[in-house]
């Protein structure tokens, strides 16, 4: 499968035109970002590794390739997300047992969504969460 140069969309090989944009020669999955050494889907995975996002937002072969991009401002929204659900998990914790399975499950549902992103990412795919996926988006120029 290959990525569009364009926006970063997957396309099915022996496709000659992205069905997103209407680019031309779309890059072939197995090149690497700019001659790094990583595959786009390896580097959008490794993003969700939020100090690696934050450094693929500023280092030249990752910040011009699109779906790199959306994948590494999306783990910096989501580290985000999860930064605020934990002061209200410390709140949570105050009320005995009931606070307690909360957070936990609170907890094990951030982990599970970070696991999918990841995931998501390697697969090649583009998976928006509800709204930072849109602020992502918008901020990857995608």
């Amino acid at each position: 499968m290959a990525f569009c140069g364009g926006c970063g969309t997957a396309i099915a090989d022996g496709t000659t035109m992205c069905a997103a944009c209407s680019a031309t020669a779309p890059a072939p999955a197995a090149t690497s970002s700019s001659g790094s050494g990583v595959t786009d889907n390896v580097a959008g995975a490794l993003a969700y590794i939020a100090i690696v996002g934050l450094i693929f937002i500023l280092i030249e072969p990752y910040n011009k390739n699109k779906f790199v991009r959306f994948h590494a401002f999306q783990s910096l929204f989501f580290a985000g997300a999860v930064f605020v659900a934990w002061f209200g998990m410390v709140v949570l914790a105050i009320i005995p047992i009931i606070g307690w399975l909360l957070d936990f499950l609170i907890g094990i549902g951030l982990f599970i969504t970070w696991i999918l992103l990841v995931v998501k990412a390697y697969q090649g795919n583009k998976f928006k969460l509800p709204v930072i996926g849109d602020l992502a988006e918008k901020q990857a120029g995608a």
